[in-house]
């Protein structure tokens, strides 16, 4: 029975860690437009409260508030969150602008997103 177990922990154990790394990993808003240079076009992903939402055709835009901050969500072909939703949403930083060090415009361009 161990070398049972040995063999399922051998292969389960590169299984794990190739889904760990591929799941972008959770951040907070705050830190997102803290530093919006250090997540520029790389995948993050959200838990928060949908707090505005506008869209049509499956198309659209929505903000999401995780308590340290808001952030506006470009929906392509998912479907627009409704609003007052909480769910969870992963996507890639895009740039806004960063003037006199506060960030305008930074936003995600969402891939996924699930209504909890």
């Amino acid at each position: 029975m161990t070398a049972t177990r040995k063999l399922v922990s051998l292969l389960l154990l590169p299984l794990l860690a190739v889904i760990l790394t591929g799941c972008p990993k959770q951040t907070t808003i705050a830190d997102i437009k803290k530093d919006p240079g250090r997540y520029m076009n790389k995948e993050v992903a959200l838990r928060g409260k949908v707090t505005q939402a506008f869209g049509a055709l499956g198309q659209g835009i929505y903000e999401i508030d995780d308590n340290t901050g808001r952030l506006w969500v470009l929906v392509g072909s998912n479907g627009v969150a409704r609003q007052g939703a909480e769910g969870e949403t992963g996507g890639t930083v895009v740039p806004g602008v960063t003037f006199s060090g506060r960030d305008y415009g930074t936003s995600v361009r969402e891939k996924k997103h699930r209504t909890l």
